[in-house]
């Protein structure tokens, strides 16, 4: 039988590690190795794949395959979400492209049973359309193109947003009226951080603000946010030592304020531990390091080990200071207690769609105004 058609809806230096042997991050995979099998009339999704750090039997995941049982377990959880993993293409004639995917169909009592899935297509200007299909376990999605922008119709470059939360797996896409060329590549920046930066409340996955940074500045944007965890797991740092990039930015700490609480001494040292494990496999890749934002609630209420977030936040930037002083001049701290204001969060914690915005800007000027932002 085959699977339903939804037109368009409404607008809107790398290392192995010792003792072990992980899977290659995707960019090194060679083609073929792990790939989807597409039927005749579609075209291979990898090349087309924005965003993925690494394949798992072909499934995009952020945690290492071959590493998860040094990970905690709302780590390894979120880590199977394709959190900002996407689809860049061009096209000289195309009107509409056709994606084939597989999803998560919540059943009859899950909370999300009814949430449709949604896909935004984006050129550079911003928003083209979003289409809203029914769950369904297998389908065709058809997405229009627009009419043009005056530099040849339906040129793009393109990014398609898909449904994310429900574990896409995108099995085949292709043109309608012509033929699609993967975007070319961009700069790869590997952002790691904790659910404001997977994402939460932000309305649609483009507009979290590792998106948002990773389009002002024109790079390929790797989210390796985890909701609930980021609390300077040392497994995670070997991680990051072992994928390719070419900037990195962290933006954990406000979950080592309650969810697992630390001491101020403790995430010093935690930092300073978890900069030199990520400097082990990147010793001159330009890193920021963002300092956890406001948190009304918790900048002068002590946690269960008598630590406020403002003197957790204080550590994290001397940790980092401090490693500056001793001479890594491809280190940089942006300080986020200023960035947002309480209008900024949705729910006192997490950024709304507004305060994603600002977020994003901000880390995209500071990656700028240090010099990791050009060329």
């Amino acid at each position: 039988m085959s699977a339903p058609v939804h037109d368009e809806g409404r607008p809107g230096p790398r290392q192995e590690r010792a003792g072990r042997r992980g899977h290659a991050p995707w960019s090194e995979q060679r083609r073929g190795e792990g790939c989807i099998e597409v039927p005749g009339g579609w075209q291979d999704p990898q090349p087309f794949l924005r965003g993925v750090a690494w394949l798992d039997k072909g499934r995009p995941v952020r945690a290492d395959p071959a590493d998860t049982m040094r990970l905690p377990w709302d780590t390894g959880e979120r880590a199977t979400l394709p959190i900002g993993v996407r689809l860049e293409f061009t096209t000289e004639t195309a009107t509409a492209v056709e994606i084939r995917y597989r999803a998560t169909v919540p059943g009859p009592t899950d909370a999300l049973r009814d949430l449709a899935h949604g896909f935004a297509l984006w050129d550079r200007h911003g928003v083209v359309t979003e289409v809203f299909t029914e769950p369904a376990a297998e389908a065709v999605v058809r997405i229009g193109l627009g009419a043009g922008d005056g530099d040849g119709p339906f040129r793009g470059p393109f990014t398609i947003h898909p449904p994310e939360n429900q574990s896409p797996l995108v099995l085949g896409l292709r043109g309608i009226g012509g033929a699609l060329t993967p975007a070319p590549p961009a700069p790869r920046w590997v952002v790691h951080g904790d659910s404001i930066t997977e994402g939460w409340w932000s309305t649609r996955p483009a507009h979290g603000w590792p998106a948002v940074a990773g389009r002002a500045l024109g790079w390929d944007t790797v989210n390796l946010g985890y909701a609930g965890a980021a609390r300077g797991e040392l497994a995670t740092a070997e991680q990051l030592a072992g994928l390719p990039a070419d900037v990195l930015t962290l933006a954990f700490g406000t979950n080592c304020w309650s969810r697992v609480p630390f001491s101020a001494p403790l995430l010093y040292e935690t930092t300073r531990a978890f900069l030199e494990l990520v400097r082990q496999g990147h010793p001159r890749t330009p890193l920021l390091l963002v300092s956890p934002v406001l948190r009304p609630d918790a900048e002068r209420t002590p946690n269960k080990l008598g630590a406020t977030l403002g003197a957790l936040r204080d550590a994290m930037e001397r940790a980092a200071r401090d490693r500056i002083a001793a001479g890594d001049d491809r280190l940089a701290v942006l300080p986020g207690r200023d960035l947002l204001g309480p209008e900024h969060l949705a729910d006192g914690l997490h950024p709304n769609d507004s305060g994603h915005q600002v977020l994003g800007l901000a880390v995209a000027t500071a990656l700028r105004r240090t010099g990791f932002g050009t060329g």
